[in-house]
């Protein structure tokens, strides 16, 4: 970009300069009031929860007084309790978290989260989000090693070189990559490694950074809403309403290549513009910092033997842990494990002494301590609802929604249903243990097969993903420093062509039913 035409987007973007949008941890602090808020005005109750104790070998029901009565791990047992899922998805730990037992809901007395409960929320969910903070932190630490010696930055200079021209290219294939990886294992939080590494390419491509976060966290979440044979959400789901996975797959395969490709098309349309005119750009305001923090390839040192050995490692690294996550059973303790086994050796490659190995990680580490607080101020507001005995309640009302219902109607309620339960019950798999035996049943009154109200589930849950801040989008967000009203700017007619869309596909799936 030439001198005169950076001082007229420097002018635009001053000019476009007005009250700043709350940072992250305010959005999420006034919703972890309004949720505590909840908690005092909102009916109370629970189902009572069946697990399968393994070291025993029974199953326990805990009711909502918290009394605990073992059974015997039987298909019987499953019977008894009218929970329609094979006995050996609970033995071979298929289902592996607490179902709720349809019938047993009890209104009990309230448990309102007052001053002190929101005071500890955002402490308790640091506490439950360490695993995912050290993932964080560890890989800020990496890529500080390979922005110490200037190697990234001469790593992204020579990429851009390599791709120019070919840009769009580089969103397509992105794009289709992690949405590959939504579908098949559920791929989300593992992302998080990934934008330090994207948002530079797409920025230097002459993008901004909105593309390169629609493309992984969009790209990611389609994938998951029409998940094929995620064992996270369509697969622990199908189990718990004791159907066999693969019923509706033929559906989802073609939800998943036409939303895919609606995705691709809207980042690429967006895109173009910016690309065409910056001043469009969305996020405009944050151009200047997102270049420092991400994209400083002035005077940039020449890629240098060592560098290369550095950068193969660096991404040997991700494909090392896409293998672990999809058949090691990884997750975060193993990631990180493996991150900074990595950042150890790039260290050495690049030839670093122990004590400027220490520094260039701890300062690469401390650049994420903002995303890592993101991430427990955001399981806050999940811990105050649970708490608040909020979650069971309001299952148990919207079951009522459905009752007599032609199917169509009955599938559409459903798909909104798991959209507002999506917000409540953010884990996919706590979503399906805890509502799929409720609902699934309710698709026999209808006279629909239970596989439509696994699409519904899946639909509806991944259409909160896409925007819900309790979940993964304003981690991301404060990782670029990206404020949440323009990612909705940008989010919102995608999300409307999406629902539109999603509504479809489940038409269609009601109707071949009843045929």
């Amino acid at each position: 970009m030439d001198e005169k035409k950076s001082k007229e987007l420097d002018a635009v973007t001053k000019g476009k300069k007005k009250r700043a949008f709350p940072s992250a941890y305010t959005v999420l602090f006034i919703i972890l009031i309004l949720a505590a808020l909840v908690t005092w005005v909102s009916e109370t109750g629970a189902y009572s929860k069946m697990v399968y104790n393994v070291d025993s070998d029974m199953f326990e029901v805990t009711d909502s007084s918290g009394e605990v009565e073992e059974m015997p791990a039987t298909q019987e047992s499953l019977d008894k309790l009218d929970i329609n899922a094979n006995l050996d998805k609970f033995l071979d730990e298929s289902i592996y978290k607490p179902v709720a037992v349809p019938g047993t809901y009890e209104e009990i007395e309230s448990n309102p989260q007052g001053i002190a409960e929101i005071i500890m929320a955002p402490i308790n969910g640091v506490y439950e989000t360490i695993d995912i903070a050290l993932f964080v932190f560890i890989i800020g630490g990496m890529i500080g090693l390979l922005n110490y010696t200037g190697t990234f930055a001469a790593g992204l200079g020579s990429l851009s070189k390599a791709t120019k021209g070919k840009e769009h290219l580089l969103i397509i294939l992105v794009t289709f990559l992690v949405a590959l990886g939504g579908t098949t294992f559920g791929m989300c939080e593992e992302t998080i490694a990934f934008y330090p590494v994207i948002i530079p390419i797409f920025v230097i491509a002459g993008y901004d950074a909105l593309v390169g976060i629609a493309a992984v966290y969009v790209g990611s979440q389609i994938g998951c809403m029409a998940s094929t044979v995620n064992p996270f959400s369509v697969v622990i789901a199908s189990n718990a309403a004791g159907v066999n996975f693969m019923e509706g797959f033929g559906l989802r395969v073609v939800a998943l290549i036409i939303g895919t490709i609606i995705v691709t098309i809207y980042i690429l349309r967006y895109a173009k513009k910016v690309k065409a005119d910056p001043s469009k750009s969305y996020i405009l305001e944050s151009k200047e910092y997102i270049e420092h923090k991400f994209c400083s390839t002035e005077e940039a040192p020449a890629l240098t033997g060592r560098g290369k050995i550095a950068l193969l490692l660096f991404f040997a690294t991700f494909v090392i842990m896409v293998y672990g996550v999809t058949q090691l059973d990884w997750w975060f303790g193993e990631m990180a494990a493996l991150f900074l086994v990595s950042a150890i050796i790039i260290g050495i490659v690049l030839g670093l002494s122990e004590r400027e190995i220490a520094s260039g990680f701890i300062d690469g580490a401390s650049e994420m301590m903002g995303v890592a607080l993101v991430v427990g101020v955001a399981r806050a507001v999940n811990l105050v609802l649970d708490a608040g005995l909020v979650s069971d309640a309001l299952l148990h009302a919207m079951t009522g929604w459905v009752d007599g219902m032609s199917p169509s109607v009955f599938i559409i309620l459903m798909f909104f249903i798991f959209i507002i339960l999506g917000f409540f019950i953010n884990s996919t798999s706590g979503l399906a243990v805890l509502s799929i035996p409720i609902m699934a049943p309710l698709a026999d009154a209808a006279g629909m097969p239970r596989e439509t109200v696994i699409t519904a589930y899946i639909f509806g849950q991944g259409m909160m993903s896409f925007i819900t801040p309790t979940g993964l989008i304003l981690v991301v967000l404060e990782l670029v420093h990206v404020n949440y009203d323009k990612y909705l700017k940008f989010m919102m007619p995608l999300f409307g062509i999406l629902c539109v869309f999603a509504i479809v596909m489940l038409l269609i799936e009601a109707q071949i039913a009843v045929l």
